[in-house]
């Protein structure tokens, strides 16, 4: 009898997985199979950020939102240049990008689907300068372009419910009970952290895709290197902005390993590939950070 319950589970994620469609991330070329459409996740994410804001205190400090806002969409322009350039601009056809800054202590930042991101200013004193700052939002603004939140909503959905929600999940007819119970789990942002658990697998491809995203924008992906070091002392060695990240001497070498890829679409640094649009880095200007409240 457990091995019929055993096969009919696993025949069930099977079905599950052949219904789904498969997704390319950009750049890493990393194969996804996603079980929810982007109007499905951005439909339970808008429904969260919305609540979530509702409830935030927004920073006071109008020089740091400023910033905050300013760093953020120059990214998202960088990065979203390249994908049109490159067959890539149906995957953020979708997004409306929005930055805030909000009042918390705590060294954090968290994105949700369809590039709604948030910054909080215990964040700032750590990164110091928009160049760090840009490592941060690079990062989070990858999460959005690879799709972590619904390759994550796909696997808990494969996990927990299997076949009793495959009609209701694929039907198209809009986000179901069940997948909204899951959403709010993936989404979490009625935790402690506010983020997203992603996996560690997805923690390093945005490490990786936020550098490059960074030094398209312009900003010298070189920074990320002593961000890290400086957020690995704020924490203690460990890392409130994600819930499941690799450790930081992981991290840092592994972002060693990647920072060749990245100057090239750094103007400092190399030939720019197609769609890139660096700027000078003596435009980057480092400031002084505020977190009065």
């Amino acid at each position: 009898m457990k091995r019929i319950r055993f096969f009919l589970l696993t025949l069930a994620v099977a079905m599950l997985a052949s219904c789904g469609t498969m997704n390319t991330v950009p750049i890493t070329g990393r194969k996804q199979n996603l079980l929810v459409n982007d109007e499905q996740v951005l439909s339970l994410s808008n429904q969260q950020y919305q609540e979530y804001m509702q409830k935030a205190r927004l920073s006071a400090d109008g020089v740091n939102t400023a910033m905050v806002r300013r760093v953020g969409q120059r990214l998202a322009d960088a990065v979203v240049t390249y994908l049109n350039s490159n067959g890539m601009g149906g995957d953020v056809s979708q997004y409306k990008w929005e930055f805030n800054l909000v009042q918390d202590s705590n060294v954090n930042a968290f994105c949700m689907p369809g590039g709604k991101i948030v910054v909080y200013d215990g964040l700032l004193p750590v990164t110091r300068d928009e160049a760090s700052l840009a490592i941060v939002l690079g990062h989070e603004i990858a999460h959005a372009v690879a799709r972590h939140s619904a390759e994550r909503l796909s696997n808990q959905v494969k996990q927990q419910y299997g076949s009793q929600i495959l009609g209701t999940v694929l039907s198209g007819a809009g986000a179901s009970t069940s997948l909204q119970q899951i959403g709010s789990t993936v989404f979490g942002l009625g935790s402690t952290l506010g983020s997203a658990a992603y996996s560690r697998k997805q923690e390093s491809e945005a490490d990786r895709l936020g550098i490059i995203f960074a030094a398209m924008a312009g900003y010298d992906p070189q920074v990320a290197i002593p961000f890290w070091q400086r957020m690995a002392s704020a924490t203690g060695g460990g890392s409130s902005i994600f819930s499941d990240h690799p450790s930081d001497a992981k991290r840092i070498s592994d972002i060693q390993k990647w920072m060749p890829e990245a100057l090239k679409y750094y103007k400092g640094g190399g030939t720019v590939p197609q769609g890139g649009v660096p700027l000078q880095q003596s435009n980057i200007p480092t400031i002084h950070i505020s977190t009065k409240k």
